[in-house]
């Protein structure tokens, strides 16, 4: 009788090499880091390309949200501010105030909203593959822009046009690198509100204070300079980056004023120090995000 094992086919041994094999929940050496957030760089302006072509598409009005919820809300606080409150006395043409200020400030608090539970927001990817976290800030950051170019063009637009025939002065180009450094800031803001609400995510409760808090303070409805009589106090409103953003794009768009080289460089310094403190404080949790419930 021949023996069963001849009968069976034989098994072959395959050998793998895992030297390049990495677990899930790992923190590389952070220029590392670095280096394979740049290599995502495709993949990061794809996804937030086809999220931000799909955002509220469920919707009757679909992306016409994007432009009238800011105006809404624009409406609301000049009704109750500036005919109520009489905050609109002394600015020149409030309504255009009022409006860039709103929208524009929506752009920099998208920051600190997105970033509340994006970790937990991204469960299933973030268990399951080997990739730069912080890559989910960078496409929220990229999506939010690109939604928000046509609310920022219709925000002046509408701003000029109450002050028409003075619709047209050379620093509406300067308006775009401050678009992009309020995002740039905004992107580290998500940056450190991820990890924070990742592993404490009773603070999405607190964000709401915070972020209300931020919008009082920030002179969206109202000029700092007129309401605010301590110096002190006055000083330590313009440390908030939020309030020279919002006065750089208001003075390039309708006054024809041109933030001062410490504003440009304030503003700049802001955006890019906020960015990469987000990316050092996030990238130092890396090898725990896998474990978020």
């Amino acid at each position: 009788m021949e023996s069963s094992s001849a009968t069976e086919p034989a098994r072959k041994l395959m050998i793998i090499d895992d030297a390049g094999l990495r677990p899930v929940s790992f923190r590389p050496p952070l220029l590392n880091y670095l280096k394979d957030i740049w290599q995502r760089r495709h993949f990061i302006w794809e996804e937030a390309k086809g999220k931000s072509s799909t955002n509220n598409r469920d919707m009757l009005l679909g992306r016409a949200w994007n432009i009238l919820n800011p105006l809404l809300n624009s409406a609301m606080y000049g009704i109750i501010f500036g005919l109520l409150l009489q905050t609109s006395r002394g600015i020149e043409n409030f309504i255009g105030y009022l409006v860039i200020g709103v929208i524009f400030f929506g752009f920099m608090r998208q920051g600190l909203n997105g970033g509340a539970g994006l970790i937990q927001s991204s469960r299933g990817l973030v268990s399951s593959f080997n990739f730069p976290r912080a890559a989910l800030a960078f496409s929220l950051t990229v999506r939010n822009m690109l939604q928000n170019v046509v609310p920022a063009v219709v925000a002046i637009a509408f701003g000029l046009a109450f002050q028409y025939p003075n619709v047209f002065n050379l620093g509406l180009f300067l308006v775009i690198p401050v678009f992009i450094l309020m995002h740039i800031f905004a992107c580290g803001l998500s940056l450190v509100v991820a990890r924070l609400t990742a592993f404490v995510p009773d603070l999405r409760a607190i964000l709401t204070f915070v972020s209300r808090a931020w919008f009082y303070s920030s002179g969206v409805f109202f000029s700092i300079d007129r309401f605010i009589t301590n110096d002190t106090a006055q000083k330590i409103l313009e440390l908030n980056p939020a309030f020279h953003f919002l006065q750089a794009v208001r003075g390039l768009a309708l006054y024809g004023e041109f933030p001062s080289l410490l504003v440009w460089s304030y503003m700049t310094l802001s955006s890019f120090a906020m960015l990469l403190f987000g990316i050092v404080f996030f990238w130092r949790a890396e090898a725990r995000y896998s474990s978020v419930r």
